[in-house]
C-alpha cells in the first residue's frame, strides 16, 4: 500500500503521516493551496488548488498511491471564485449540486470522484490505533448519572440536526439547549456558550451541562467524523460544562493522552457513549 493523504489544517494529518511512515508505509501528501502547513516539507507532496482535482489525481497516481484518506479541516470554498482544472471543470456541476444539499452530500460527492479513479478511500481511524474508542468512561465517573437527562437530550437533538446535514454537536445544560453546531464548528459553538449569561450555564466553580458530539445518521464514516481533542476540552471547561461526550466508534479522539490529562486537571468528564447514546 502507498497512502495518499489529502491534508487540511490541524495536527491530525501530520500525526497520521508520521505514524504511517514509521510503520513503513510510504506517504504522498496533497496539501490544499491556502491550507498547507510546514510539516509537509518532510514528505513527498504537492500543493493543489481546491478545484485542481485532475492535478491531484495525476500527482497521486504518479506517486504510486492506491489508498487515499482525507484528513484535516478545510473551509467550505467560495464556488464562484474557484479556478478548476479540466477535471475539476468536468465534475464541478456535480460538486456544486451536492454542496447545496449540505456538507455530507458534498463530501460523499468528492469521495466518489476519487473512488471512480480507482483509489480505495479509508478513514483516519483505520490508519492509526487509538483514534476510535468503544463505550467507556475515560475521565470522571463520579456524578455522571446526574447528567443522564442532559446527555440523552443533547444526543437526540444532535441526531436530528445531523439528519438535516447541519452539524454534529449539541450543548445542553439542566435541560436547556444552549447551542447546536452548524458551519462554525465545535470550537466556535463552545465560545458562544461561554458568552451566554452565567445564570443559564455552569462555571469553573459549579460545572453544569454537557457537550455531545455524534456522527450524523447519514455520516460517511471515512471522512469528517466528529473530533474531540485538547481544544474541545479546554473550551468546554471555559464554558462551564461538566462533560464532553463522543459516541463509541463514532469519534476521533485526537491526542488522547493529553486530552485525558487536561480533562482530569480541569474537572471535565470525558465519555464515549454507547452507540445508542447511553452512559456505559
Amino acid at each position: 500500500m502507498k497512502l495518499g493523504l489529502i491534508a487540511g489544517t490541524g495536527d491530525l494529518p501530520r500525526q497520521i503521516a508520521e505514524n504511517q511512515r514509521n510503520a513503513g508505509t510510504p506517504v504522498h501528501v496533497i496539501a490544499i493551496k491556502g491550507f498547507e502547513e510546514p510539516w509537509i516539507s518532510d514528505f513527498s507532496h504537492e500543493v493543489c488548488g481546491i478545484a485542481e482535482i485532475g492535478r491531484a489525481i495525476k500527482s497521486l497516481k504518479k506517486a504510486g498511491c492506491d489508498t487515499l484518506s482525507f484528513i484535516g479541516n478545510i473551509k467550505r470554498p467560495d464556488f464562484v471564485n474557484l479556478k478548476p482544472d479540466l477535471k475539476g471543470m468536468s465534475v464541478l456541476p456535480k460538486i456544486v449540486s451536492a454542496a447545496r444539499k449540505g456538507d455530507e452530500a458534498l463530501l460523499r460527492s468528492i469521495v466518489g470522484i476519487f473512488e471512480e479513479d480507482g483509489f480505495t478511500v479509508v478513514g483516519a481511524h483505520e490508519l492509526m490505533s487509538g483514534l476510535s474508542r468503544g463505550a467507556e468512561v475515560i475521565v470522571g465517573r463520579d456524578g455522571l448519572h446526574q447528567l443522564g437527562a442532559d446527555i440523552e437530550k443533547a444526543f437526540r437533538i444532535a441526531g436530528e440536526m445531523g439528519k438535516l446535514d447541519i452539524g454534529q454537536g449539541c450543548v445542553v445544560c439542566n435541560g436547556l439547549v444552549l447551542a447546536v453546531e452548524a458551519q462554525e464548528g465545535t470550537d466556535e459553538m463552545l465560545k458562544r456558550v461561554f458568552r451566554l449569561p452565567s445564570e443559564i450555564r455552569g462555571d469553573e466553580n459549579a460545572r453544569a451541562g454537557v457537550l455531545v458530539k455524534r456522527p450524523k445518521p447519514i455520516q460517511e464514516n471515512r471522512i469528517d467524523l466528529p473530533t474531540i481533542g485538547p481544544s474541545t476540552v479546554r473550551l468546554a471547561s471555559e464554558a462551564g460544562l461538566s462533560a464532553v461526550c463522543g459516541v463509541a466508534n463514532g469519534a476521533l479522539w485526537v491526542e488522547h493522552a493529553e486530552t485525558a490529562r487536561l480533562a482530569e486537571a480541569l474537572g471535565v468528564a470525558l465519555v464515549s457513549l454507547t452507540e445508542e447514546g447511553k452512559l456505559p
